[in-house]
């Protein structure tokens, strides 16, 4: 059984945003790849209270692909220490005919192994 996981990130910009989702996509670590509106993020930093605008990600992509997505995108994104979390879909309540696209984007070979 195939199931599909979605990772957030956030980037300092919407260009390398942009670069690294169209990157991904094209080779075929994730479906797709949502960039959110901008957002304002508040961290700790070597025991400073930061603050940055950020641009939020959205990829979705098989469990089988998300370590492969992670490490792509830590080897592209300029923070040191990048928010790369992946979290797994629910089967229920989740629309299957999009888990089995997401399954199909990313190179399963049988699609149908979701459900």
């Amino acid at each position: 059984m195939t199931h599909v996981v979605m990772l957030y990130t956030t980037w300092p910009d919407a260009e390398t945003a942009e670069r690294a989702s169209a990157e991904a996509v094209a080779q075929r670590l994730a479906a797709c790849a949502n960039i959110l509106g901008p957002m304002r993020s508040i961290y700790r930093w070597n025991g400073a209270v930061e603050q940055a605008a950020e641009m939020p990600v959205l990829f979705k992509t098989t469990a089988a692909q998300a370590e492969a997505l992670s490490a792509f995108l830590a080897g592209r994104h300029p923070y040191e220490t990048p928010a790369i979390l992946a979290f797994e879909a629910r089967m229920n309540g989740s629309h299957p005919p999009f888990l089995k696209w997401v399954t199909a984007e990313v190179g399963n070979p049988d699609p149908d192994g979701i459900v």
